[in-house]
């Protein structure tokens, strides 16, 4: 049985789905600066749930938003907006800025093969659904207007807090001048009505504005998915501000609770403590890769924990993960030219110990040693398959790629070889030596040799 960890009760559950197929949302990128690997952790995890969605046969319909308007610079609705901060940074307007950071993000997750979502909205595709949501809202009498814009009224949802937030705590340190207009210092922005200057804005029954943030996630939920969604995934620096929002304006406008589960993803650490331009440690992709690492290590980096607890990433522990995987290649492809058979029962019981460790609240950890000790049984192209079929969860390639080998490294490498099979050892280790500070390494096989780069 499948089962996840529920922000919203605080236990491990079993999931089935409302319907036939899994309706699922995604918190996705505020597209105004280059998207970090903290960032793409939570791409991962979400790549995460949808395969071993998959590979337990159920068919998902999946949504991501793309926030290319009403992020303020603060969650808690202050400050400016997060797009038009990095239009006066950058001179261009904040559309250019939209396209430029999303077609980043875009290549980025591809490049980590992550299964994306039947649907990708970008928030102001939308902005006509926002305000009639917006309108549902008033006219329940959950939200209220100031001379700033629609919040929402937090004392008329007796659910408000579900996720963890201490509203009497936010109350009793808020300093009231901020915004006296409004009714409780939690209270949130649906629209933010725009001066004349404001370089985003639309026409609505309030006047010129925009949406605040929280709404977009509700409203992009309710256009794909409709009324019931099954999981809602995030990054736990969302939970107790945007999805405590959503929560309480979704269940409202609808009646009903809409969300039921709600999967939160831990921090990544750098170095034990937190990203911060001010330490310059703030990692993308093309630093790692600069660095001598490919996307597909970090992939198999976020394998080495388990989502719900914080990782620590450090140059040495990325470069153990890819030491590993590509010793894990390296085995995979000599299970492919394997001549044994595994038993039956052998196979049976490596499908149940994969399968339990990723229904089992998506325990990679224990799910990447099981498939180490399958690559420990002799050579067989039934270990081959088996890894084939985890692959479906993993999205590893193991497609051999044709190296272009050096004609220097080629004629050692045979030379080696001869001096083997004449028994020439001591000229054998040499030449081997020789080839590994070329930078590549020698494989041996019963009736030949690879030749692979480091």
């Amino acid at each position: 049985m499948l089962k996840f960890f529920n922000s919203l009760t605080r236990a491990k559950e079993d999931f089935t789905p409302h319907g036939d197929v899994v309706k699922m949302y995604s918190c996705g990128p505020t597209v105004y600066s280059y998207p970090h690997i903290g960032n793409m952790r939570a791409y991962l995890f979400m790549d995460n749930i949808r395969r071993t969605l998959k590979y337990n046969d159920y068919k998902i319909d999946g949504v991501m938003n793309i926030t290319d308007v009403g992020h303020l610079t603060s969650d808690a609705d202050e400050g400016e907006d997060k797009m038009l901060v990095a239009s006066e940074r950058e001179h261009k307007s904040p559309w250019e800025i939209a396209k430029f950071y999303t077609d980043i993000f875009m290549k980025d997750v591809k490049s980590l093969n992550v299964d994306l979502p039947e649907h990708i909205v970008p928030a102001t595709s939308v902005i006509e659904d926002i305000i009639a949501f917006v309108q549902g809202l008033l006219d329940k009498g959950y939200a209220y207007q100031t001379s700033k814009g629609i919040y929402f009224d937090i004392s008329k949802f007796a659910g408000y807090g579900q996720l963890g937030m201490d509203v009497n705590a936010k109350k009793a340190g808020a300093r009231i001048e901020v915004d006296g207009e409004k009714r409780h210092p939690a209270d949130f922005a649906l629209w933010i009505k725009a001066p004349k200057e404001h370089i985003m804005q639309w026409s609505s029954p309030w006047g010129m504005g925009y949406p605040g943030w929280h709404i977009e996630c509700s409203c992009i939920g309710k256009k794909y998915l409709g009324d019931y969604i099954d999981i809602h995934t995030g990054g736990v620096d969302h939970k107790t501000i945007h999805h405590e929002n959503e929560i309480a304006q979704s269940d409202c406008l609808e009646g009903h609770k809409v969300v039921h589960f709600w999967m939160h993803l831990e921090f990544l650490q750098i170095d034990g403590g937190k990203m911060s331009k001010s330490l310059h440690n703030v990692f993308t992709l093309e630093d790692l890769q600069n660095n001598g690492f490919s996307p597909e290590d970090f992939r198999y980096f976020y394998f080495m924990a388990h989502y719900s607890k914080q990782q620590n990433f450090t140059y040495d522990s990325l470069m153990s993960a890819k030491n590993s995987l590509k010793n894990f290649k390296l085995a995979v492809q000599e299970h492919k030219k394997g001549e044994n058979k595994l038993p039956q029962e052998t196979i049976n019981r490596y499908q149940e110990e994969f399968l339990e460790a990723i229904n089992d609240d998506l325990n990679m950890p224990v799910a990447l040693a099981v498939c180490q000790k399958l690559l420990k049984e002799p050579k067989s192209q039934d270990v081959y398959r088996l890894i084939m079929k985890f692959n479906e969860v993993l999205g590893l390639d193991f497609e051999e790629k044709e190296e272009q080998i050096p004609a220097e490294i080629k004629a050692l490498a045979e030379q080696r070889w001869q001096a083997k099979q004449n028994k020439n050892y001591q000229e054998a280790d040499r030449l081997r030596t020789e080839i590994e500070a070329k930078g590549y390494t020698i494989k041996d096989r019963k009736d030949g040799y690879d030749i692979i780069k480091n």
